[in-house]
Parts: structure tokens; C-alpha cells; sequence
């Protein structure tokens, strides 16, 4: 079972769409996160979890 950590992310009411989805690609493409879940709020608000995988190194033993 893959482990994962997450980052929650506020986008508040009065940002646009688009920069928000701007905002949301950039934490894709540079920081590896995917979305998770995304909850959009009646006054225009969101909130956003982001996840990524958590890639563990075994120690070799020789």
C-alpha cells in the first residue's frame, strides 16, 4: 500500500479561475503533488488537498 503525505491548500472567493488553476499546475509540475479532493464552497471559496507519493529508500546490506 502506497503511503502518501498531503498539503491543504485555501484559495479564497475573489481569486479567478484561471489563476487559481495556475496555481494548482504549478504545485503539480514542480512540486509532484496530484489532487486529491477538491471542495468548493457556496460563497466561491476553495479548498484543495493535495497529495503526493511518499517514495521510501531501502539500505542495501552487503
Amino acid at each position: 500500500m502506497p503511503e502518501y503525505e498531503f498539503c491543504d491548500v485555501y484559495v479564497p472567493r475573489g481569486v479567478s479561475r484561471k489563476a487559481a488553476t495556475r496555481l494548482l499546475t504549478d504545485h503539480a509540475e514542480y512540486g509532484h503533488w496530484e489532487l486529491d479532493r477538491l471542495r468548493l464552497y457556496p460563497d466561491g471559496s476553495r479548498r484543495v488537498r493535495l497529495r503526493r507519493r511518499i517514495i521510501r529508500q531501502l539500505r542495501a546490506t552487503w
